[in-house]
């Protein structure tokens, strides 16, 4: 008896040690192991932690001028050197953070409501709402995204809010597409057939079972846009039709330093090394969580 117990007992312990994870787990622990995915969202996480943290964190005030320091290069008191008008770079390095990532967060934002809205409806009803709904993102994808942008910010005028609303549009193609083709994928699933048998509304099966099954590319390409948002939001203002000074976003920081590319190198080697850091680090997470919702990916 007691011999037949211990073999019980060891077989359980067998079996709980082996229990089947839930996809979630398996996921954090692909991604962990991804060490480009690590770097990436050490990155991410660093730049936002910063942009929360602005108010306390930065040394100066990013207004406000200083004669007696003018172009002053980096040294102690101001790691990043000054600007023209004796203003502290870090400080308005660190607040510009939150503007970058607030366009780029709210951009992707908008474009997710409104395309992942569209591609379901296209890929869910087919037929002429598909037929409609597509054309008009092939008509956007035909313009290259930053001249759609462009195009968009002349039409509205130069500024933070409407620098959004473009990136905004010009992202929403990308994001119908991508989520059409997943609908068009899981609706002729047994679940969606049987939930459609019992009685279910569209409403409901859209909700409950189409977008959940369908969001993990969703939530992979949103993270690239989010760079891709960024770096379009730059472009703009180094054009003088996003941001407009004295904001310290870093595409405006690009556009005022390049006057003293010569005399004053870090004006406009400071703001474009943070931003090719800070879409490298969103491209790498995005890779990372790619890499991570694939089920076909081994530990």
């Amino acid at each position: 008896m007691e011999i037949s117990e211990n073999v019980i007992s060891q077989n359980q312990k067998v079996t709980t040690s082996y229990e089947p994870r839930s996809p979630w787990q398996m996921m954090i622990k692909r991604f962990k192991k991804n060490k480009r995915a690590m770097v990436g969202l050490y990155i991410t996480a660093l730049f936002i932690i910063v942009a929360i943290l602005a108010p306390w964190i930065s040394p100066y005030d990013p207004y406000a001028y200083n004669m007696k320091a003018l172009l002053q290069p980096p040294s102690y008191s101001h790691p990043f050197g000054t600007d023209q008008f004796g203003r502290d770079v870090l400080s308005r390095i660190i607040h510009g953070s939150r503007i970058s990532l607030m366009i780029g967060m709210v951009g992707v934002g908008i474009s997710i409501i409104v395309g992942v809205s569209l591609g379901t409806i296209a890929g869910y009803f087919g037929g002429l709402i598909d037929s409609i709904i597509m054309r008009i993102m092939d008509i956007l994808l035909a313009f290259p995204g930053f001249l759609l942008a462009l195009a968009i910010i002349s039409i509205l005028g130069p500024n933070m809010l409407n620098v959004m609303i473009a990136i905004g549009i010009f992202s929403i193609p990308v994001f119908a597409r991508i989520m059409r083709s997943s609908v068009i994928s899981v609706k002729y699933k047994e679940f969606i057939e049987a939930t459609k048998s019992l009685g279910g509304s569209h409403f409901f099966i859209i909700m409950k079972h189409v977008i959940p099954n369908c969001i993990a590319p969703i939530i992979v390409l949103s993270t690239m846009r989010i760079a891709t948002a960024i770096l379009t939001a730059a472009g703009l203002s180094f054009l003088g039709l996003g941001a407009q000074p004295p904001s310290p976003e870093w595409g405006a920081m690009l556009n005022e330093g390049r006057e003293y590319i010569r005399s004053a190198t870090h004006l406009s080697t400071v703001p474009g090394l943070i931003i090719m850091l800070v879409v490298l680090g969103f491209n790498m997470l995005g890779d990372g969580l790619r890499d991570a919702l694939d089920p076909q990916m081994k530990i």
